[in-house]
């Protein structure tokens, strides 16, 4: 019986298990031999795809084209790149919600940045390494890391360190429910974000300020720089910013009672999404309308806007949202008979 077996072991074909494909390889297969400049010249070229992807908002197919770009600047040990790299594939992995990912590219990242002497690096990784523990709920590490990044950026006079590391401690702040020193933060911040003419950084400081005015009731304070980042959003071209101050006028202005110029920061909203062929936003727009006619008692308007959205919402694929719209849509019709 132990030979009949031993022989089955002898002739058992072997099963290979796959590799895990980790990135989508555009580029041939190449001798191990070739020159650096070419392997840098691919690598960069795959940095540059994943750049365009993530412009469009096509976040999760940056990623295949930064992971393989990481591998040739690995290959060739050009740190300095495979920093950008990490830095920008932490930062995706956390807005696309994938954040055990995001903090190990991060913590590779400033690895990287801390074996180089790299202060700036060691800077910008830090503060996005404490976004991501915020997002995680993990408060400490995040003050912890963004208090590190201050201390950094004072020790070497960096003015955009200083501004960003005391905005992210005023986002901290805010997110932990004490407004009155996320207000202190963002003021103090925002004198560094305009020192060193970061007007992308101003953007978020501004927002970020009128935000922690808004929580503690002090609408007009708001509005006054949500009128400032919008006008410095618009000459940065900065979209994304752009549609997060006009929902926050929106919200400003309906929250001292004034509906119409509420209105007209929606439909600014909207005309920005149309303009921009931005479906998620002109959703997000839809349903800010429904809200806002049944909040001063037009339901058949509501209605109207609710029954768009979830067309939309359907057509997007988002499930989700259109089961919680449906069930929106059934109260207004239920209040309205």
């Amino acid at each position: 019986m132990k030979r009949i077996w031993l022989m089955m072991l002898i002739f058992m074909p072997l099963v290979l298990m796959p590799k895990p494909v980790l990135s989508q390889n555009i580029f041939e297969q190449q001798p191990l031999n070739r020159p650096l400049r070419d392997i840098r010249n691919d690598a960069d070229t795959l940095l540059r795809l994943g750049e365009q992807e993530e412009r469009r908002g096509s976040l999760s197919k940056a990623i295949p084209f930064w992971l393989e770009a990481l591998e040739l600047y690995t290959s060739i040990r050009d740190e300095q790149s495979m920093g950008r790299t990490l830095e920008l594939l932490g930062v995706t992995y956390g807005n696309l919600g994938q954040l055990r990912e995001a903090e190990a590219a991060l913590r590779q990242r400033i690895a990287i940045a801390r074996d180089n002497r790299d202060f700036a690096g060691q800077i910008y990784g830090l503060n996005n390494l404490g976004v991501i523990f915020i997002k995680r709920r993990g408060y400490i590490a995040a003050a912890t890391v963004f208090g590190e990044a201050l201390t950094i950026s004072r020790s070497i006079d960096s003015i955009p360190g200083q501004g960003l590391s005391l905005s992210n401690l005023g986002l901290l702040a805010f997110t932990t429910g004490n407004f009155d020193e996320a207000a202190k933060r963002y003021e103090t911040a925002l004198t560094f974000r305009r020192r060193g003419q970061d007007p992308l950084g101003e953007v978020n400081t501004l927002i970020g300020l009128a935000d922690a005015y808004r929580a503690l009731n002090q609408h007009r304070e708001a509005i006054v720089n949500y009128f400032d980042a919008l006008e410095t959003s618009r000459t940065a071209r900065d979209i994304p910013n752009q549609f997060r101050v006009l929902t926050g006028m929106h919200n400003a202005y309906f929250a001292i009672n004034q509906p119409e110029l509420a209105l007209q920061f929606l439909d600014q909203r909207m005309l920005l999404a149309q303009q921009t062929n931005n479906l998620q936003q002109e959703l997000s727009s839809l349903i800010a309308y429904g809200r806002f006619y049944g909040a001063i008692g037009d339901r058949l308007a509501a209605r109207n806007y609710l029954e768009r959205s979830i067309i939309l919402a359907a057509s997007l694929g988002e499930t989700g949202q259109e089961a919680a719209l449906r069930n929106e849509l059934a109260q207004i019709i239920f209040v309205r008979n």
